[in-house]
């Protein structure tokens, strides 16, 4: 069984009188264990892909199986307790806390499992730190962190619930390049050595390339769905070659 098992999901906003179609009847299906790049231009609907396979919205039809069970249907609150307990997020601005340290913002989200005691909660976000290279810097705050040490904060708090997925929203977007590869190389450890799912919504091509599976998304459709890299990257810019094409 497939931990993740799209089936003709799309998905319509309405603006006024305007409906927008964002998804068109995907469909995609993802093993454990997998990493995968989603990635298109702006508007090809990778983004609202990523809030479907987050659980973060509900597609307006279509099937979406997670491990199993059927979430597409499921109310807000229902869709809530699937994302505590199956997927971790990391977003381009990390979103941690200023106010807290490093440690406590790891810590977060174990508040509401209420199974751990304090010390446990402790001793996990310890451990995730210092698996992420900042055992030293338990008691920093994010303003006396760089960017990629914020980026590694916000990983370890994706894991500390112990998902099986980990969501990356342009996960390098506000790092350097040399940060950049660093992180990159740790979400490519996760996946080899931790057999965790990572799925990665990206317009980097270095981080699509660090994929071992790249999907391409173009006007609300997968267009291209490889493991070879040349091939997606042809894809992606088929258009761009296209208008070059015709103003010569």
């Amino acid at each position: 069984m497939p931990l993740i098992h799209l089936r003709d999901i799309r998905k319509v906003y309405t603006l006024g009188e305007v409906e927008v179609v964002a998804l068109k009847k995907v469909s995609l299906t993802i093993d454990q264990g997998e990493a995968v790049a989603l990635v298109g231009p702006s508007g090809s609907g990778k983004s609202t892909l990523m809030n479907t396979l987050g659980c973060l919205d509900r597609p307006t039809s279509g099937s979406y199986m997670l491990a199993g069970q059927e979430v597409a249907s499921l109310a807000s609150d229902e869709r809530a307790k699937v994302r505590n307990q199956r997927i971790g997020f990391v977003f381009q601005n990390f979103n941690l806390l200023n106010r807290t340290s490093a440690l406590e913002n790891v810590e977060l989200p174990l508040l509401y499992a209420r199974s751990l005691s304090a010390r446990q909660r402790r001793l996990r976000a310890t451990e995730l730190l210092a698996k992420v290279g900042l055992a030293d810097r338990l008691d920093h705050h994010p303003s006396q962190l760089s960017g990629g040490q914020q980026q590694r904060v916000a990983i370890a708090r994706a894991l500390v619930n112990k998902p099986s997925i980990l969501m990356c929203d342009e996960p390098t977007g506000n790092l350097d390049t040399r940060t950049s590869k660093e992180v990159i190389q740790l979400f490519r450890n996760l996946n080899q050595e931790s057999g965790i799912t990572v799925i990665l919504v990206t317009h980097d091509q270095a981080v699509a390339h660090s994929a071992r599976r790249i999907v391409v998304l173009r006007d609300g459709e997968i267009v291209e769905d490889t493991t070879n890299y040349t091939q997606a990257m042809q894809v992606l810019h088929s258009d761009d070659l296209e208008q070059i094409a015709e103003t010569e």
